[in-house]
Order: structure tokens, then C-alpha cells, then sequence
């Protein structure tokens, strides 16, 4: 089992659909969040909408956070080199 963090997101990118829409959600965000920071001034709204999706982001990371440590955590751990 993977355990390069690389190498588990991989894996975890291919065998799980929850972790793979988690991902997608969070690039779709991050390409909004950096089209709003382009521009030279945002509306209040705008504002608004861009502190919402960075929240919302981090909220998808976290999840996504906690799927990689479970995953993880169910790996047989490898013995130790001595």
C-alpha cells in the first residue's frame, strides 16, 4: 500500500468516488478563487463570494484530510527497518 502522501492521493483519485468528487469540487473552487483574485476590484459581493468559497474550500481539504488519514490508518503498517 502507498505511502508516499503523492502515491495514497493517487490511489485514493482512483479507487474512491468520494474522494475523487471531494477533489474535483476543490479545484473547481480553487480555479474560482484565483479568477476573482485576477481581477483588479470586486464588488462587496464579490468579496463576499470569494471568502465563502475559500472557506468552503478548506472545509473540502479538511474532509479530504481525514479520508487520507483513515485510509491510512487501515494500512497495514510496514515493519520498521532496524
Amino acid at each position: 500500500m502507498p505511502t508516499d502522501f503523492e502515491e495514497m492521493k493517487k490511489q485514493l483519485l482512483e479507487s474512491n468516488d468520494e474522494f475523487r468528487q471531494l477533489a474535483t469540487q476543490h479545484h473547481d473552487l480553487d480555479e474560482r478563487i484565483h479568477r476573482l483574485a485576477t481581477r483588479q476590484y470586486l464588488s462587496e459581493p464579490e468579496q463576499l463570494e470569494e471568502v465563502t468559497l475559500k472557506k468552503r474550500k478548506l472545509q473540502l481539504k479538511d474532509q479530504m484530510e481525514t479520508m487520507m488519514r483513515h485510509y491510512r490508518a487501515s494500512d497495514p503498517a510496514p515493519a520498521s527497518p532496524r
